[in-house]
């Protein structure tokens, strides 16, 4: 591994892209610790130490300590993430958008535009909530000093200043998948996951110093950060290979075709997309609910959208379920793979090609799915569990957890393949085996429709 690691600087456009992410990371890790005018923060960190497990808490893992801080960054890439998936869900049931879809490169650009208006939107809302939620916050306990001057002028500049942090996160994520290495958003909110890490073991540190967990307690959670990570990893690079058989065709005086190949279809096909997307939709209520907080809808809505309570669970996971569905089926299209398949003279053997084909892909693409979201949906439950039964609060796991991973192996893949293409061995190659051989393989979605 570590000799693979030094064939990178050998490649002048691999070593760019690299370094190009990594400096575009740290860019936003420098934001993080700028605030937003007018509030104190250590004020801000003070009211969030008791909301670890919390939803405050939550989004706070996901900014990389942002909100903690009252960051200009404080919203994260939370409302570009929630435009992404209104447009996404309006290519299916808007025709208008779903022509857009359609219409190739140029429709896509459009769709983009228009996800980044909404994301403008969204950022609005959601800092105007922010800030209502401070200036409650302040006002409930005025001796804490968290807000220097409230009142509309302090609205007015925490929304401008949240919306414009946002749009910057986002212009930072397009960037990076662009011109570096890896999805752009993925990796900012990988990066903000990580630098939350050794906060997260102090904690858990201090717990233990302190009697407030034992060693057992300790040992358990050691064993269950391992198994789950080995699980996700083996879930991962799971698949489900579809045999496939070319006809024979005659060129001349040659023959070609007759080899035997395969069809990969992965268990969980939507990666970290659903976790991400059901998150960012359960901000959204407990934002439009800070507006009433006096109002008992206003508080049943809060007590309801807390991780942990277990409406919330419900909740979660079945929008984890559904996103895994809605996202495959946005991304793979059996009857295209179908149609692809018979222009390459390529058929499953049983299978008569064409429908039939799109019928048996989709039905293999339907049961690989009900796994795939279950693991998902289990996964991403996990600390709440740990938290209740263990009374462990440590919240660095589950969703979390499946994001790095994902992300690392996504990542790791994208690098190997630019190895692989300048014949350098890849990562994940066997000793002695021939260049370009390799265990590690990376999500590529599309990679059904390329055959």
């Amino acid at each position: 591994m570590a000799g693979k690691f030094r064939d990178i600087p050998k490649i002048p456009e691999l070593r760019r892209r690299l370094l190009f992410t990594l400096g575009l990371l740290a860019i936003y890790r420098i934001g993080v610790f700028v605030t937003v005018p007018g509030v104190d923060r250590g004020s801000m960190s003070e009211m969030m130490s008791g909301d670890g497990g919390g939803l405050l808490g939550l989004v706070n893992l996901f900014t990389g300590g942002a909100l903690e801080m009252m960051s200009i960054f404080a919203l994260g890439i939370m409302p570009y993430i929630s435009s992404s998936i209104i447009f996404q869900l309006m290519q299916v049931v808007v025709p208008a958008i779903e022509r857009l879809k359609k219409e190739g490169e140029s429709g896509r650009k459009k769709i983009t535009q228009y996800t980044r208006y909404g994301t403008v939107i969204l950022g609005i809302i959601q800092g105007f909530g922010i800030s209502l939620y401070l200036e409650n916050m302040h006002n409930s306990n005025p001796e804490l000093g968290l807000l220097v001057s409230p009142g509309w002028g302090f609205r007015l500049l925490t929304v401008l200043t949240l919306t414009a942090g946002t749009v910057f996160v986002m212009w930072l994520g397009e960037q990076i998948t662009e011109r570096g290495i890896g999805n752009g958003i993925s990796l900012i909110i990988t990066g903000a996951i990580i630098a939350q890490f050794p906060t997260a073991l102090f904690q858990t540190y201090t717990q233990y110093t302190t009697g407030a967990m034992d060693t057992i307690t300790v040992g358990v959670l050691l064993v269950v950060a391992i198994g789950v990570t080995g699980f996700i990893v083996l879930m991962e690079t799971a698949q489900r290979r579809i045999p496939l058989q070319y006809a024979k065709r005659m060129v001349g005086r040659k023959i070609y075709g007759g080899q035997s190949h395969h069809l990969p279809l992965k268990v969980n096909m939507a990666g970290v997309i659903p976790p991400i997307f059901a998150m960012s939709l359960l901000i959204f209520p407990t934002t439009i609910a800070s507006y009433f907080q006096d109002h008992p809808a206003g508080q049943f809505i809060q007590t309801v959208f807390t991780p942990g309570d277990w409406r919330y669970n419900v909740i979660y996971c079945a929008l984890i379920i559904f996103f895994c569905y809605f996202y495959t089926a946005v991304q793979v299209n059996p009857m295209d793979i179908a149609d692809n398949l018979k222009k390459s003279n390529a058929f499953v053997p049983g299978i008569r090609p064409g429908k039939k084909t799109a019928e048996y892909i989709d039905q293999l693409l339907t049961r690989l799915t009900t796994a795939g979201s279950i693991y998902v949906a289990a996964v991403c439950v996990l600390p709440y569990f740990l938290i209740d039964e263990l009374g462990v609060n440590f919240y660095f796991g589950g969703t979390s957890l499946l994001i790095l991973v994902v992300v690392g192996l996504d990542t790791v893949g994208q690098i190997e393949n630019h190895l692989i293409t300048r014949h350098y061995e890849g990562f994940g190659a066997r000793p002695g085996s021939a260049e370009g051989s390799s265990r590690i393989k990376g999500r590529t979605l599309d990679e059904p429709e390329n055959i």
